[in-house]
């Protein structure tokens, strides 16, 4: 299974070309180096769905919000299984 995790753009590095374009991104407070070529709008204060240091797609704070919950549900779940 494959999960993409989001992230809070920080700060971006621009560059002419596009595929080049690069981000900060927090990550409850770890912060990474992101590339931001498939998310070509993405600036700071955006959320970005982030796999293998690339950001997939931008998404709200809302749906990012939801995200943590679940993960954090999963995570008591697993707890819970003997």
């Amino acid at each position: 299974m494959c999960l993409a995790i989001p992230g809070k753009v920080v700060s971006v590095e621009e560059a002419e070309d596009l595929t080049l374009r690069r981000a900060k991104v927090d990550f409850s407070g770890v912060q990474k180096d992101i590339c931001l070529a498939f998310t070509p709008e993405a600036k700071p204060g955006d959320y970005v769905l982030v796999h293998v240091g690339f950001a997939l797609s931008v998404i709200d704070e809302d749906e990012a919000q939801q995200i943590f919950r679940d993960l954090e549900r999963m995570e008591e779940l697993a707890d819970e299984v003997p």
